[in-house]
């Protein structure tokens, strides 16, 4: 029964100093996807490379303590890929694929656009890229799990304060459509949703007022998943217990793949 965990650790070094690598020694999970490094190759130790003795795989953004990606598993896989064949962004660090038998598993950080302009411009470069390798990934055939912060909160209960969201960047009616396509027309599950169909199930929060406190947040984490695994999943959590980053840690238990 494959566990999976998908977590934004904003940082590396800033979630391994609050504790992470101690509570992920006791999860016993199969495969860890990790976002938002914040490191590169030099700054990763023995602990970060291969805690408990995972093996990982990563993909570190060029720009210094920026964005960065990896996967943890128990097996080493069969075969690796790094990044998604974006010049912009397999730059910033942004995907990692590791196929284990019939079993793909990603890590995948999308871009925000909440800096700016600028940033969402990116953002749609982004999306308008990453759509159409989603549709060659499920036309692989192979059972596929995408874990990570797509940035994109998809319906009006993935968010507290939809209303006064309706203009801002992970909630604009673009990226929501963006994400109905990758359900309704590409053939993707939103795992969790079809777990759990209760509100405020939220991933991240604001650093600012008692955001994290009044749970005013989003949900912004998935497991993006071709059906045939979707189908095999059985339970869904969100930790919060320990505040490793501004995002929480999802986990998704599957049935044998």
């Amino acid at each position: 029964m494959p566990k999976i965990i998908s977590a934004n650790l904003n940082g590396i070094r800033s979630a391994a100093s609050k504790g992470f690598f101690t509570w992920l020694a006791k999860q016993d999970a199969d495969f860890v996807c990790v976002q938002e490094l914040k490191a590169q190759a030099p700054d990763m130790t023995p602990e970060f490379l291969n805690p408990g003795g995972y093996h990982g795989h990563f993909h570190y953004a060029e720009k210094k303590g920026y964005s960065g990606t990896g996967v943890y598993s128990k097996i080493e896989p069969d075969r690796v890929v790094i990044g998604f064949g974006s010049p912009e962004f397999d730059a910033e660090g942004r995907y990692v694929r590791c196929d284990f038998g019939q079993l793909t598993v990603i890590s995948v950080y999308c871009p925000s656009g909440s800096s700016g302009p600028e940033r969402q411009e990116a953002k749609f470069r982004f999306m308008d890229l990453f759509l159409p390798h989603l549709q060659q990934l499920h036309a692989e055939g192979r059972e596929v799990v995408i874990c990570g912060d797509w940035n994109i909160a998809h319906k009006e209960i993935d968010l507290k304060n939809w209303k006064g969201n309706k203009k801002n960047s992970g909630f604009l009616p673009e990226e929501r459509a963006w994400m109905t396509r990758i359900f309704d027309e590409v053939g993707y599950v939103d795992v969790h949703r079809g777990l759990d169909p209760r509100e405020e199930q939220y991933t991240w929060w604001s650093n600012r007022g008692q955001a994290y406190a009044k749970n005013v947040g989003w949900r912004i984490d998935y497991h993006v998943a071709t059906p045939g695994i979707a189908a095999k999943a059985t339970s869904v959590a969100i930790y919060k217990d320990e505040k490793f980053s501004d995002h929480a840690p999802l986990t998704i238990i599957y049935d044998a793949v």
